[in-house]
């Protein structure tokens, strides 16, 4: 089968050749249709994740049918559609996986990472962690679902129930929960990069109330603000934006360091806090909700071969919505 693998030596993907992967117990074999690119994916290859799989095939948000069963795996049909998320294992028996927080397992591993991945014609994965995808969403826009769409509605809920909410960094996962947000009822604030007009003309035609860049201060106080950017110094520029007793959520799994600030602008019972991954019942929330209001993901389908220039383009910043790799 054809995968793109990471080179570490080069922090780049590239095109290889390999058997197509055998199914092992409790495992499903999935024939790819669509994987998103993540910015996670970006993490993992330019090394701000420290220890992926030696030859690691990227890639978590995957859409695809399954073309064989490992013993023991008959959760889903040969045939079925489903989904496969970043975390890909989790024990099950820990404190934190017993008390609902399976996405701070200590032993977990994750797909594309640890796990190979959906950049590829056929993956396998644990069919524990693999959700049925709703009926309403052709394979390239459901992949962004899968982790864009995931982590943004499990950061939309720790942010509580906001009613003024500002978004830092409008990609991929922020375009799906400003569609959320406003669903609920909630005015969505985008904030974005200075020059970047586009994205911010994409956030209204989303629904925000209002778009503008980052470094501008909010037209009015927040009750919460999500950060998706990597970006360190966005958290006390959301801390100050936010009102007494407001929330600062950051919801990317890796960051430039935050620089110090004024104890000032977290008191007032402020609360900052990060969003770690996802668990299977955010994934089953979420996918339940998605199609009734219904959530649109403005997808680019890409062909396997073009992750490199997918890649590139997510680093430069040069994205709207997602871009889905297709084999």
């Amino acid at each position: 089968m054809r995968a793109m693998v990471l080179d570490a030596a080069s922090r780049s993907v590239r095109l290889e050749c390999r058997a197509e992967p055998l199914p092992g117990p409790g495992q499903v074999l999935i024939r790819v249709a669509a994987c998103a690119v993540c910015r996670t994916d970006l993490h993992v290859v330019d090394g701000d994740l420290p220890s992926p799989k030696p030859g690691v095939i990227p890639g978590h948000e995957i859409i695809g049918r399954v073309a064989a069963r490992g013993a023991g795996a008959g959760r889903f049909a040969i045939g079925a559609r489903v989904g496969v998320p970043w975390l890909g294992f989790a024990c099950g028996q820990c404190r934190y996986c017993v008390r609902g927080q399976e996405n701070l397992c200590d032993a977990a591993r994750y797909t594309g990472y640890q796990i190979d991945g959906g950049y590829a014609e056929f993956t396998v994965a644990d069919e524990r962690f693999c959700f049925a995808i709703p009926d309403a969403y052709p394979d390239v826009e459901a992949a962004p679902l899968l982790c864009a769409g995931l982590i943004g509605h499990r950061a939309l809920r720790m942010a509580g129930d906001a009613k003024r909410l500002g978004l830092y960094g409008f990609g991929a996962a922020a375009h799906i929960v400003a569609q959320v947000a406003a669903w609920e009822g909630r005015e969505v604030f985008a904030f974005t990069r200075r020059d970047d007009a586009a994205a911010q003309h994409f956030a209204r035609s989303l629904g925000c109330a209002w778009a503008g860049p980052s470094d501008a201060p909010a037209p009015e106080p927040l009750d919460a603000a999500i950060i998706f950017a990597p970006v360190g110094a966005l958290v006390p520029a959301a801390l100050r934006a936010v009102d007494k007793g407001g929330t600062v959520v950051c919801a990317g799994i890796h960051m430039s360091d935050i620089p110090s600030f004024p104890y000032a602008i977290l008191w007032e019972e402020r609360v900052l806090r990060s969003v770690a991954n996802l668990t299977r019942r955010d994934g089953e929330e979420f996918l339940a909700l998605a199609p009734r209001i219904p959530v649109r993901t403005a997808a680019e389908a890409l062909p396997l071969e073009e992750a490199p220039a997918a890649l590139a383009r997510l680093r430069a910043g040069r994205v709207e919505g997602a871009l889905v790799l297709v084999p």
